[in-house]
């Protein structure tokens, strides 16, 4: 079967692709001519964060899956999919701990200044009082998980070991939950650390606007490891410049790649990663696992795994 993985690839990850006996896997990291034409021979899409457009569609004739290599599907142009009877499939849970561990990360990175202090020892530098005033701690904090799916479930037990007092908010409190049920602006008032864990959709978009941001805790930070839409990026700028939040922890942007001229990267309060939270050989080996097994499924005629439409 013919696949076209859309990623780039190291050696490493290009060898664990020739591990899969019977599919014929090509490596394509762009949008160009390369791109174009291996489409046309495409049977099924790896795809991973590059938006596949109704364009890219028409453009694969013998195109069967669409298998996202996460999550999200908001990048695929679903409607294109469904008229053309391609299937789109996803892969929920495989990226899971790895995305907790980030959002992790990024909370002591933000709270802790790590780029800063990891700037100021690179450039021969050792002691800086500037840096000092406002460094914090996690455990004692309240940290407010908005969104209660797979990532927070693995995310919660840990920060609360930490000491954490968390809170969280869903359409409606859960029974197995970790930490105490909150409307949003009642979460975004209390927090210490709000945290998104919700998919990219037409109700959740700029879900964290301005007047969101106007409710958050002064001197609170704000963790984002799902998707750049949920988040105003123009009005966070202006919450973190005039102080209103401590800082940001970002792994998304409203685009990808951001431009590097954006304002973003001008405060030093924000702590960046280029959307990687799900990259590692754990997540890759359990997606490909099971990307490969609907490849398998559709070639022999069975129901996929995990099918969007």
């Amino acid at each position: 079967m013919n696949i076209l993985f859309h990623y780039a690839a190291g050696p490493d990850l290009r060898a664990r692709l020739t591990a899969f006996p019977g599919l014929e896997i090509t490596v394509c990291p762009d949008t160009g001519p390369s791109f174009t034409a291996a489409m046309r021979d495409a049977e099924v899409l790896w795809h991973v964060l590059q938006p596949c457009t109704r364009e890219i569609i028409a453009g694969a004739p013998k195109l069967r899956l669409i298998q996202k290599i996460g999550t999200g599907v908001n990048t695929i142009d679903l409607a294109a999919a469904k008229e053309r009877g391609i299937a789109v499939c996803n892969l929920p849970g495989t990226n899971s701990r790895a995305v907790a561990e980030l959002a992790l990360a990024l909370m002591l990175a933000t709270l802790r200044r790590l780029p800063r202090f990891d700037a100021l020892l690179r450039g021969g530098g050792w002691s800086d009082p500037a840096l000092q005033d406002g460094i914090g701690e996690l455990g004692g904090r309240v940290v407010g998980l908005v969104g209660y799916g797979a990532i927070p479930r693995l995310l919660a037990p840990v920060l609360v070991a930490l000491g954490c007092r968390l809170i969280y908010t869903t359409r409606r409190p859960l029974d197995d939950a970790l930490g105490e049920w909150r409307t949003l602006d009642a979460l975004l008032a209390e927090s210490d650390v709000v945290s998104l864990h919700l998919p990219l959709t037409a109700e959740t978009e700029s879900l964290i606007d301005a007047a969101a941001l106007a409710r958050m805790r002064p001197g609170a930070i704000l963790i984002n490891t799902a998707r750049g839409g949920l988040v105003d990026q123009a009005a966070l700028v202006d919450a973190l410049r005039g102080g209103r939040l401590a800082g940001a922890g970002l792994d998304v942007f409203v685009h990808e790649p951001p431009d590097p001229s954006d304002a973003l990267f001008t405060l030093p309060n924000v702590v960046v990663m280029p959307h990687v939270a799900w990259l590692t050989t754990g997540t890759f080996d359990r997606s490909f696992t099971l990307a490969a097994e609907n490849c398998r499924r559709i070639a022999a005629g069975e129901a996929l795994l995990h099918r969007v439409v």
